[in-house]
């Protein structure tokens, strides 16, 4: 065998070899990892942050947008409604935290097994995360597939993800939650008047008024003053309707969204009045609330020290209406059939 032929034979062993490393089926190497271990997936996007308008996210072919409006960040498609600042602060601080670990695949066939498939297809579990600059501009676009938990007691997070168009998936480190679900993003706290502090509380009907009063701890209907028995868990749940008050769903007020049931106003020790006019939710499929739920639009006026909690309340409840569970009739607009003691049973007969 002559000299050029050994080369030749070497230069093609060599090449053999280097392809198989290079090309081996779901093979990376490990020089290759190193390089991307660690560093940061978006090193620049934090002062690009100060100048972002406009998030959408999309799964399964839906698309839920978060806008900024004057103050606040609010969903679209609930005409602006405020979203949890908080969760939305801890989704971009997740970004700019994001690192690579290392490169997954790049075949599009097994993208649904890491979540990273497109997210516009139905079915799809893929989350696409699209964030907007104020000239309408695409600041980062990310797919966010499944989360991944450390098997090791202090072990990060890891998300697998891909960037819309690049067929190469990621394995990253962080705890990114993106979800398009517009439940999960909506403030639902609406306020928190503690019953302690309820003195005097109107309900007005089409056929009767009710009034109630705080003397001491004890909370009593006064009118009508010829009632049957009443329940005395029933009647401070007039007082605790304001309490840790939470909303199904809401929208801006238009007209009435269905037949009036009647109107509450309720008074604290310290010059708070909270008055709530309350419907029937439509049954139609195509609004928001659920069937049986009432619809409730609430004005907040103060007097004195209870002016600055009014001015915010007020600010919050002005022109929406909310959608709350219909257990919430009994405690903001009852009738007096509503607070009756139940009737109790007769022992029953034993025979001789």
């Amino acid at each position: 065998m002559s000299a050029r032929t050994l080369i030749v034979l070497i230069i093609l062993g060599v090449i053999a070899v280097v392809g198989g490393w290079y090309f081996g089926p779901g093979s990376v190497p490990s020089e290759q990892k190193s390089v991307y271990a660690g560093k940061l997936m978006f090193p620049d996007l934090v002062p690009k942050l100060q100048n972002i308008a406009r998030i959408e996210l999309e799964h399964d072919g839906k698309i839920l947008t978060i806008a900024h409006h004057g103050d606040h960040w609010g969903l679209v498609d609930r005409d602006g409604y405020p979203v949890q600042e908080a969760k939305l602060r801890s989704m971009l601080t997740a970004l700019t935290e994001l690192r690579l670990v290392e490169p997954r695949t790049s075949k599009p066939s097994q993208y649904a097994t890491l979540g990273v498939e497109s997210a516009n297809a139905k079915g799809s579990s893929s989350n696409l995360l699209r964030i907007f600059d104020r000239s309408g501009k695409v600041t980062l676009a990310l797919l966010v597939g499944h989360q991944r938990s450390g098997t090791a007691g202090h072990a990060p997070e890891e998300v697998y993800v891909r960037h819309p168009g690049d067929k190469q998936s990621w394995l990253a480190e962080g705890h990114l939650e993106v979800d398009a679900d517009p439940q999960v993003w909506l403030d639902r706290d609406i306020m928190n008047i503690d019953h302690s502090r309820i003195t005097k509380v109107t309900v007005s009907h089409a056929s009767e008024t009710l009034e109630f009063d705080r003397t001491g701890d004890k909370f009593t209907l006064l009118t009508p003053a010829q009632h049957p028995k009443l329940d005395s868990y029933k009647l401070e749940d007039v007082a605790r309707a304001l309490e840790l008050l939470t909303f199904e769903d809401v929208q801006r007020s238009g007209s009435p969204p269905g037949n009036e049931l009647g109107t509450s106003v309720f008074t604290t020790n310290d010059g708070l009045t909270v008055t709530a006019h309350v419907f029937q939710w439509p049954k139609d499929p195509l609004q928001t609330g659920g069937e049986g739920d009432i619809a409730v639009r609430f004005s907040v006026t103060g007097v004195d020290k209870a002016e600055p909690e009014a001015a915010r309340l007020e600010s919050l409840v002005n022109g929406w209406t909310y959608a709350l569970g219909s257990w919430k009739k009994t405690s903001l607009v009852p009738s007096l059939s509503d607070l009756a003691a139940p009737t109790p049973e007769k022992p029953a007969t034993v025979r001789p």
